[in-house]
Formats: structure tokens, C-alpha cells, sequence
């Protein structure tokens, strides 16, 4: 195994109620409701496309810059104040750091966002972090996890990604990586080179080991 590659949102932290919560605020904002068959919509996609989605939604013509800028002012604001990890994942971080295995953040999620969720998580445990900023296209499409093994030099084949949500699992599969998924809010199948675990309780170092081989 040459490297282990992350989601962030419902994988490494429980912000999918945060984002649920400011992606609520937004619609009403723009004269909407929001529900959760709406978030279910947008699990793991691009920015882009959560605006997009939200416009439709309300009928609205607000530009897409501003309706984003309300969602990053709403996550910045409650991201100040910390945020809960996933049970496990500051555990399997360490781990893998006291085994001198590689790792990268591979997220969707814009690089403003990101590094807000670092303050709590540790920038230290990545060598190599990828968000939206840094790719043309954002998950489903392999990019982002194409983009993540390139920076580490390493091949997508001998890398084990872990991810929550049924958009992560394809971009990572595309990719040519093994995938070890660990679902929040939509849930996800076991299928060839893909491993299905209930919490990052249940995923250590051996496990992901044994999933190269």
C-alpha cells in the first residue's frame, strides 16, 4: 500500500448536519424549504452543483456567486467553533503516521472549507491536499483522486481510498483505487475492490493493508 487517501465531509467529520443547516438557511434565503431528500440530492457533488441545485429549486435568479458566497459565510461561521470527528478518525490518522504511510485529504469541498475543518482535524496528518480549487472536475469524475496520487507520485492501484458517500466511491473507483467506504447518509453496497465497514472504529491499519493484496 502506497498511500491512504481521505474524504473529509461524513468521513473524517460530521459535517454533513452542518452543511444541511446552512444549506437550509440558504434556500430560505432565496424563499425555498429545504428537506432531506434535497441534501440527499447533493451527497459528495461539486459546489457548483449544490448552487445549481438550490436555484432550480427556488425558481430564483440571484447570481450563483452570491448564493455561494451565503454558503461559505454559513459554514465558515459555524466551522469556527470546531467540529465533531467521526468516531476513529483521529486514531486511524495517528496510526497510519506511526507507520510512516503516506496520506492525502481529497475533498470537494472548497479550500476555505477545508482548511476550516483542518484547525480541528491537524493539517499535519496530510502531506498532500486536494479540494475543489485545485481540480476542473469534482467527484464523481476520477480527477480528484487521479490528482492526489499524481502529487504523491504514487500509483492509483497500490492506494486505498476511504470515503462515505456513493459520489467519493465512484470517483475513487474510476480513479483505479481500492476503496474501503464507511456510508453517512446515503448508503453503499460492497462491490469488487470495494470494502463496506460501519465506522472508522472498524478500519486499522492491517485492514487497509490487506486490501492491496
Amino acid at each position: 500500500m502506497d498511500a491512504v487517501l481521505f474524504d473529509m465531509d461524513g468521513l473524517l467529520v460530521d459535517t454533513e448536519r452542518v452543511w444541511f443547516e446552512v444549506e437550509e438557511e440558504v434556500v430560505g434565503r432565496l424563499g425555498g424549504t429545504w428537506g432531506p431528500e434535497h441534501q440527499e440530492q447533493l451527497v459528495g457533488g461539486s459546489w457548483e452543483r449544490t448552487v445549481a441545485y438550490m436555484l432550480a429549486l427556488t425558481r430564483t435568479d440571484v447570481d450563483p456567486a452570491i448564493v455561494g458566497e451565503w454558503l461559505i459565510e454559513g459554514m465558515e461561521s459555524r466551522l469556527s467553533t470546531g467540529v465533531v470527528l467521526m468516531p476513529g478518525a483521529v486514531e486511524l490518522l495517528r496510526s497510519l503516521g506511526d507507520h510512516g504511510i503516506r496520506t492525502a485529504l481529497v475533498t470537494s469541498s472548497l479550500r476555505v472549507i477545508a482548511d476550516a475543518v483542518l484547525k480541528s482535524v491537524g493539517r499535519e496528518h496530510f502531506e498532500v491536499i486536494v479540494t475543489a480549487d485545485d481540480v476542473s472536475r469534482t467527484k464523481p469524475d476520477p480527477e480528484p483522486y487521479l490528482t492526489a496520487a499524481a502529487l504523491l507520485a504514487v500509483n492509483p492501484a497500490r492506494c486505498v481510498v476511504l470515503e462515505d458517500s456513493p459520489n467519493g466511491v465512484a470517483s475513487a473507483t474510476a480513479a483505479g483505487c481500492r476503496v474501503v467506504a464507511v456510508p453517512s447518509v446515503l448508503p453503499i453496497a460492497p462491490g469488487e475492490g470495494r470494502l463496506v465497514m460501519p465506522s472508522l472504529l472498524d478500519v486499522n491499519v492491517d485492514l487497509l493493508r490487506s486490501h492491496i493484496l
